[in-house]
C-alpha cells in the first residue's frame, strides 16, 4: 500500500505481475515492434505499415518506436533470450523479424540514438522514412491491406497477453487492459488489450487468429485458455 500510495503520488499508475522474461509489458511491446518488422521483410511498404498503425489507434507505428527503442538493444535482447533458452534446453524460435534486424545492423542503422534508422533524423528538420528501405526489403508483397496490418498489430498483442494470463504471469483482468493502454501504447478505443477480445468475441477473435495462424504462422496461434474460455461461454472479468 505504501508504494502504491508513492507510486500515485508522482503520477504513476502501478500494476502487478509475475516474474518472467519480459514481464508483461515488454514482452508484449516486443511482439508489435516484431510484427511491424515482419512485414517490411515480407514487403509491405514501411508508410503503410506506420499509417495503419496510426489507424488503429497506436501513438507512435512499430518502425518509429523501434528506432527509439535501437536496434541494437534489440539484438542484444534476442541473443540474451538464445541464451537463455539454451540454457533451459529449449531452442530459440526464429521470427521473421530478426532478418529485418540483422540487415539493418549491417547497413549501420541502429535507430534514433546513431541519427539512422527506419527513419532519418536530420538535424534541424523532421524525421522522414529512409529512402532505402524499398531496395533494401522490396515492396513485393501483393496484395495487402490497411485492414490485415491492423488486425496483425492488434492481434499478436492480443494473443501474447492471453498466453501471460495463461501462464500467471497477468493475475489480473484489470493490470492488464491498463497496463496495455498506459504502458504501451495499445489503442485507448478498445478499452484494454483484454477488453479489445471481450468486445471483438471470443468466437470471431478466435476465428481471425485463426486466418492469421495460417497466413503469417504460429506465433498468431490461440493460447488453449482462449479456446477453453470461447467453448465455456467466458469473457474476460476481474
Amino acid at each position: 500500500m505504501i508504494l502504491k500510495n508513492i507510486l500515485h503520488s508522482i503520477g504513476k499508475t502501478p500494476i502487478v505481475v509475475n516474474d518472467s522474461r519480459g514481464f508483461f509489458t515488454s514482452r508484449v511491446f516486443g511482439t508489435f515492434a516484431n510484427e511491424g518488422m515482419a512485414m517490411l521483410g515480407e514487403g509491405m511498404p514501411a508508410a503503410a505499415i506506420e499509417n495503419a498503425a496510426f489507424l488503429a489507434g497506436y501513438p507512435v507505428g512499430p518502425l518509429a518506436v523501434t528506432d527509439e527503442v535501437s536496434l541494437t538493444l534489440v539484438e542484444k535482447i534476442r541473443n540474451q533470450t538464445i541464451k537463455d533458452l539454451q540454457s533451459e534446453g529449449q531452442t530459440y524460435p526464429i521470427h521473421p523479424s530478426d532478418s529485418v534486424v540483422d540487415r539493418m545492423l549491417e547497413a549501420d542503422r541502429s535507430g534514433k540514438l546513431s541519427g539512422s534508422g527506419f527513419y532519418d533524423y536530420p538535424k534541424g528538420a523532421k524525421k522522414h522514412l529512409w529512402s532505402g528501405l524499398k531496395e533494401t526489403f522490396g515492396n513485393t508483397k501483393t496484395p495487402y491491406s490497411v485492414e490485415e496490418i491492423k488486425d496483425r498489430l492488434l492481434y499478436i498483442q492480443a494473443i501474447e497477453t492471453v498466453r501471460c494470463v495463461e501462464e500467471k504471469v497477468l493475475t489480473s483482468v484489470r493490470d492488464a487492459n491498463i497496463g496495455s493502454i498506459m504502458g504501451i501504447g495499445y489503442p485507448i478505443w478498445t478499452g484494454g488489450i483484454l477488453q479489445f477480445i471481450n468486445q471483438t468475441g471470443l468466437a470471431e477473435f478466435i476465428k481471425r487468429a485463426d486466418e492469421l495462424t495460417e497466413q503469417c504462422g504460429e506465433r498468431f496461434s490461440v493460447p488453449k485458455l482462449l479456446r477453453n474460455m470461447e467453448k465455456d461461454g467466458l469473457t474476460f472479468k476481474d
